[in-house]
């Protein structure tokens, strides 16, 4: 039995691989594990307890029936694994915080949890309130609980040892780490200003005028980085920009003809010409279809889900909505209302009808779009975090949807013109009615009838009673969607900010589909100002996009001890399953397009924008050994496997991968390595080549944004 290369006394023979696409392979293990340790030590951060779970892995692939696992199956066991999950599980590294950070990281996140249920915004036990720095400060009923800079003398720190009588929190004790936390938090408080919100504590300024969106962007971040005494990481070199900037354009690496073009031109204003370029390409308009078709209805569960959408006319109204730079609001406005009145706009119901008449569905899907946030827990109660979001707020968001049914036989939706006016029941067994009334204060008035009045509908009441799908004269739902899209800016806030999180790996309010009194903004005046932009400019989609790509803060290299919401260096994003399927086929020069390979990764990698990644053990197998990926590198006429094999030195094939996949040279430790594994092999030239192309398309640094 083979023991692990490198070890004193094990066998560093040959061993065979795993069958990839029915082809099994002898390769030395020892070149292999080599090779693939030094891309571990250059791309990954390394942490022991991601490689406890790697190691776990390591047991589930031996458990595998009628599998012996040799010492290459544990090599490609670890490589693959620890490449999964280093890439997308990081560990953030704490340093010496603020007391805002420290609040947003840990206490809040523990009241949350420990407190908020007694003291919080549904239920303040002895006056106190623990959901806010602001209501922390304030105290209770038996005045302060906080002692700013000095944890012995706080009775909210005071109360949590195992001993103190009152004992907080009742009948549990905690921790001495989270009791670590509270302490740390009320030691860093400034007595004099007690500044605690994440936000910046001096006055607010007037409005600030800019040249461009991007210089807007630029002033904000850096009056960030002052303000807190940061040094942002170094710019990235125009290759790795131009890499980055593909990825989120276009949806896929460039080719390499691509990236030639960008890098031998010596105009200064070559980035901007680039993404002037994509912006109007038609991998824009795909790569914006495939990620807002996921933000606005999740991935399909059904096994032809993604196929009705595309055959309803979904898939075509997203994608002239972005091929004509439609403004926002009114793309957001017709799926809301769902009556077609153009032929290139009839898959606009889609977004009601594939929801099937679930109202409270169709309400919880359209919060995050319309007012920035979720709105799920104020079903049964005020929401227990948010002190804004109210009961009736969930509520009059299912009655705007609530006389909506699907049309049997097609994707239309109707509405009628009566019904749908109902009760709800507060935490005091109270009835109250349901009222269409928005976050931003208003409300669609209309007539309810009396307790014992019974409505009748009459042919009247619509505007074409012969229609196949009758339209009321006054339309709830047409009502809502237009007090949701005009003159709305928590829709453009929402919008920016979410753009904002795709193309910068977090949102300036994180999570990004919770804009509330709960997560302030990293930057206030930096969204206001977006928000204020993006509204005034008629929501242009491409002009914000453009804007925030040609900012100094995206083109930034890793800074890993930065905080994250500083955006002082580039933040780890991994890779959709769309654009690791398209740029697998360009990294083995093939066409983008493959349906069959991106319906594959999504089955395997399906998370989109995740707020924690966690890698399963099913997907290091796809990595290891997708039958999707070995036919991406079969040997095929033009194909990079027969391209790099037919050249005649090592040395040449192996920077040639490099390129091909990481648009990049190996370094002197990867070019050694590599060139030894290669060599290993001269009566296998194609099959090698394919291994290592294998090995470099399945890394960390491939399968996250540069």
């Amino acid at each position: 039995m083979h023991g692990d290369p490198g070890e004193p006394g094990t066998d560093r023979g040959c061993v065979q691989t795993a069958s990839r696409g029915g082809l099994n392979d002898t390769v030395t293990s020892e070149a292999f594990s080599r090779y693939g340790l030094a891309m571990l030590l250059r791309l990954v951060f390394d942490t022991a307890a991601i490689r406890r779970r790697a190691d776990a892995s390591e047991k589930v692939f031996a458990r595998m029936k009628g599998r012996s696992l040799t010492s290459f199956h544990r090599n490609m066991c670890r490589r693959t694994t620890l490449t999964l999950l280093l890439s997308f599980a990081i560990a953030r590294l704490a340093g010496a915080a603020d007391a805002a950070a420290l609040w947003s990281g840990k206490v809040q996140p523990l009241f949350d949890v420990q407190c908020v249920k007694c003291h919080g915004p549904i239920e303040q036990k002895s006056g106190l309130e623990l959901d806010s720095p602001e209501a922390v400060m304030k105290g209770g009923d038996e005045g302060a609980v906080v002692v700013p800079g000095n944890p012995a003398k706080s009775r909210l720190y005071q109360y949590l040892a195992a001993d103190s009588d009152p004992h907080m929190p009742p009948k549990k004790q905690l921790s001495d780490a989270q009791r670590e936390i509270v302490r740390e938090w009320i030691a860093a408080l400034d007595a004099k200003t007690t500044k605690t919100g994440k936000g910046s504590s001096k006055d607010s300024k007037a409005p600030q005028k800019f040249a461009s969106l991007t210089q807007a962007i630029d002033t904000f971040i850096a009056d960030g980085w002052k303000e807190n005494k940061l040094k942002p990481a170094a710019s990235v070199d125009d290759r790795t920009w131009g890499r980055r900037v593909y990825l989120d354009l276009a949806g896929r690496i460039p080719t390499q003809a691509e990236l030639d073009e960008f890098l031998g031109s010596r105009s200064k204003m070559k980035r901007s010409a680039v993404v002037d370029r994509l912006l109007q390409s038609e991998d824009y308009v795909v790569r914006m279809r495939e990620l807002w078709d996921v933000i606005l209805m999740g991935r399909t569960k059904r096994g032809n889900g993604e196929d009705r959408r595309k055959e309803n006319g979904w898939w075509t109204f997203l994608e002239t909505s972005f091929r004509t730079n439609r403004p926002w609001n009114e793309t957001v406005r017709d799926f809301l209302i769902a009556r077609p009145d153009k032929p290139e706009n009839k898959g606009a119901s889609w977004f009601l009808y594939e929801r099937r008449n679930e109202h409270q569905a169709i309400a919880e899907a359209v919060a995050p779009i319309v007012y920035g946030t979720k709105i799920d827990c104020a079903q049964c109660h005020d929401h227990p975090l948010a002190r804004e979001i109210k009961q009736g707020h969930y509520w009059g968001l299912v009655a705007a949807f609530n006389r909506s049914k699907n049309v049997e036989k097609g994707n239309e939706v109707a509405e009628s013109a009566i019904g749908g006016f109902v009760n709800f029941t507060n935490l005091k067994k109270e009835s109250q009615p349901a009222v269409v009334s928005l976050l931003t204060g208003r409300t669609v008035e209309e007539v309810r009838p009396k307790a014992d009045e019974k409505e009748k509908d009459a042919d009247d009441m619509y505007l074409d009673p012969k229609a196949k799908v009758r339209v009321p004269k006054f339309s709830r739902r047409e009502a809502f969607a237009e007090a949701a899209t005009r003159d709305n800016p928590l829709l453009a806030r929402a919008f920016v900010n979410r753009m904002w999180s795709v193309l910068l790996g977090r949102g300036i309010v994180h999570p990004a589909d919770e804009i509330n009194a709960r997560n302030v903004p990293s930057h206030p005046e930096l969204l206001e100002w977006l928000t204020q932009d993006f509204a005034a400019n008629q929501q242009d989609i491409r002009r914000l996009v453009r804007g925030i790509v040609l900012s100094r803060a995206y083109g930034l290299s890793a800074l890993p001890d930065a905080a994250p919401e500083k955006f002082a260096g580039v933040l780890e994003r991994p890779l959709s399953a769309e654009q690791i399927a398209r740029s697998w086929r360009i990294a083995a020069g093939l066409g983008a397009e493959d349906n069959t390979l991106r319906r594959g990764v999504i089955a395997a990698m399906p998370d989109v924008l995740p707020r924690d990644y966690n890698a399963t053990f099913q997907q290091a197998q796809f990595l290891s050994y997708s039958p999707a990926l070995a036919e991406v590198l079969k040997p095929a006429t033009n194909s990079a496997v027969v391209r790099l094999a037919g050249l005649p030195k090592s040395s040449a094939r192996v920077s040639e991968a490099f390129l091909a996949v990481h648009g990049r040279a190996p370094d002197s430790v990867e070019a050694k390595q590599t060139k030894a594994f290669l060599d290993a092999r001269p009566d296998q030239s194609a099959e090698a080549v394919r291994d290592l192309l294998w090995a470099l398309m399945t890394s960390a640094e491939f399968l996250t944004m540069p």
